[in-house]
């Protein structure tokens, strides 16, 4: 009999109290019954959500403990915050003890319950490489590992091969040149920082094997079958907090033990024929530019520096010239502007897989044809000039909990697109009235001096005549880097230099490629009367900074995948039991 079709009944005790426990379909349920064998609350976990089902009364937090019980088992599962609560996405281990009448129906239910675990969980990771920043955020990236998300990994069965990183990109060299045979996917524990490692030796290593120049701004990249795992130990999470919706280790174990599984847009960003860097949340110039650089100059203060380099860069009220060309994506499917949010089961998304992948079955399968490089279909370039406070490419909505509908509230994970915002020069009241909205409700795009658009591709390019020192700002940007190291030696750790991972990044980049490092991080603030403002920004990319100005991006849908499944809507993920016609009521999901 199929595990489909298959219902297993009995009377179980939870304590004192008597329950009909039923395993039907996709749902393992239990319903209370009083003396009289009538039915009270019941309670209905997916099966998919079971995390784990172990013999005798065992507990996991916040220490192992298990007691061999002849007649007792226990149940593991997914528990979501409850309704309304301000923590929507927030899921956390559910254990349920049952005792049953006798030895041989406790194994019949174990039994029942792990083939049903299995059936219904072809997709569940059985092993993972796991990376964890020891130096990223607080420095409790090793602690939040060890005690949260290693005790959940070995009550799922997940074996994990740990690699504590000493330096900076060793995360991304090791996944481009080890072996990685027998993985299901490859974990991160820390910031964004370190998932942008991640991501760089995924890419790189799929095109790699593929026979795929990562360099033609124009070429076709082969989607990535190796999932990425986010645990956010780190000074911004703000990859784990847009496809998730909470920044909770807890929370992102649970979705990387189930299998789940999202797709996420990626944009390459070009300097002429060289490939600089990838991105998933933000390409920046500008505003936030320069809060990245000038944050560079104060990592002694932690997440702090934010928040600091921020006041001082809105104080300096700059704004660069420069020239945006870019290729409108097809507005008949969505906009930028239409209200809608990208969550869990996204339909603009699902729509979207079958224009990327129009010749294949699934978008994990390869195809050289896929409609959105087709030359034929990519229309007509569109360019606009002039003076802007900031130019902002983000292929999310890029919210964080300080921004918790972030830069662009109707953007896709999984559209093939990027929503391009254009702040043009205005006068500081404006400006903060523009910035203030990212932390309300309010509509930040209904000012006179914004503009967005969804495309496919970008190009900047500065005004005819506009020039850079490269040399001087690269003698400063060396000049801070010493002085700095001499000022906090704290922060280079067994010869390994954690101060700027930015930096580190660039100099690996101008050596491997012998292209020039055209740094632009030079002092650009001397506090709020700067006697000689900078000609040029630079280019933030997901927190780090680009050695070049003038660059072009293209969006890559669908590129990688994640152990995630976007931002689950509140009535929606509740969902309901499978005997819900009859429950009236009375039937309430695991997370009560």
């Amino acid at each position: 009999m199929e595990i489909n079709t298959l219902r297993v009944e009995s009377s179980l005790w939870i304590g004192n109290k008597r329950y009909r426990a039923a395993l039907s379909g996709w749902y393992f349920s239990w319903t209370e019954l009083d003396k009289k064998n009538r039915e009270k609350k019941t309670v209905s976990v997916r099966v998919a959500e079971v995390i784990g089902v172990e013999d005798g009364r065992v507990e996991i937090q916040p220490q192992k403990k298990v007691e061999d019980t002849e007649r007792d088992f226990t149940l593991f599962y997914v528990k979501r915050s409850g309704r309304g609560s301000s923590q929507g996405g927030l899921w956390s281990l559910g254990r349920t003890q049952f005792t049953c009448p006798s030895r041989d129906l406790r194994d019949q239910w174990v039994t029942q319950l792990r083939t049903a675990l299995k059936t219904h969980s072809p997709s569940r990771p059985h092993r993972l490489l796991v990376f964890i920043n020891p130096f990223g955020g607080k420095k409790r990236g090793k602690q939040i590992y060890h005690s949260l998300v290693a005790p959940l990994f070995e009550l799922a069965g997940i074996s994990s091969h740990v690699v504590v990183t000493e330096r900076a990109n060793q995360a991304r060299d090791h996944i481009l040149k080890k072996d990685l045979t027998g993985f299901d996917g490859v974990v991160c524990v820390g910031g964004d920082g370190m998932f942008s490692e991640l991501l760089h030796g995924v890419i790189g290593r799929t095109q790699q094997e593929a026979g795929l120049s990562e360099h033609d701004p124009s070429g076709v990249l082969k989607p990535c079958d190796l999932h990425i795992g986010i645990i956010p130990a780190g000074s911004t999470d703000c990859v784990c907090f847009a496809t998730v919706g909470v920044n909770d280790p807890v929370t992102s174990a649970l979705h990387i033990i189930i299998g789940d599984s999202q797709p996420l847009d990626v944009c390459a960003v070009h300097h002429k024929s060289s490939l600089v860097r990838y991105s998933v949340s933000l390409v920046g110039y500008g505003f936030y530019g320069d809060v990245l650089a000038e944050s560079e100059r104060h990592r002694w203060m932690g997440p702090l520096r934010y928040d600091y380099s921020g006041c001082m860069v809105y104080l300096c009220n700059q704004s660069y010239q420069g020239t945006v060309q870019f290729l409108p994506a097809d507005p008949g499917l969505s906009s930028p502007r239409d209200k809608t949010r990208c969550l869990s089961g996204c339909r603009v998304c699902s729509e979207s897989t079958e224009k990327l992948f129009p010749l294949s079955d699934s978008c994990s399968l390869y195809s050289d044809k896929l409609s959105q490089y087709s030359n034929q279909s990519e229309g007509e370039w569109m360019s606009v000039a002039g003076r802007f406070k900031c130019i902002s490419l983000t292929c999310m909505s890029s919210s964080c909990p300080k921004s918790p509908l972030g830069l662009s509230p109707s953007a896709h994970l999984a559209d093939g697109t990027g929503d391009l915002i254009l702040v043009r020069d205005t006068n500081p009241l404006s400006f903060l009235t523009y910035l203030h909205r990212h932390t309300t409700s309010q509509d930040q795009f209904d000012l006179p001096f914004v503009e967005v658009h969804r495309v496919k591709a970008i190009k900047f390019s500065l005004p005819p005549g506009e020039q850079y020192d490269e040399d001087e700002d690269e003698e400063k940007m060396d000049h801070n880097a010493e002085v700095e190291a001499m000022e906090h030696p704290d922060t280079v750790q067994g010869g390994h230099d954690y101060r700027s991972s930015s930096q580190q990044h660039l100099a690996g980049t101008g050596k491997e490629r012998g292209t020039p490092i055209k740094s632009s991080m030079r002092d650009f603030l001397c506090g709020v009367c700067c006697s000689k403002p900078p000609a040029v920004s630079v280019w933030n990319c997901d927190g780090e900074i680009l050695p070049h100005i003038e660059i072009s991006c293209r969006v890559h849908g669908q590129l990688v995948r994640l152990f995630a499944r976007g931002i689950e809507d509140d009535g929606r993920a509740w969902g309901l039991c499978e005997d819900s016609r009859n429950c009236k009521g009375r039937c309430t999901p695991h997370s009560r």
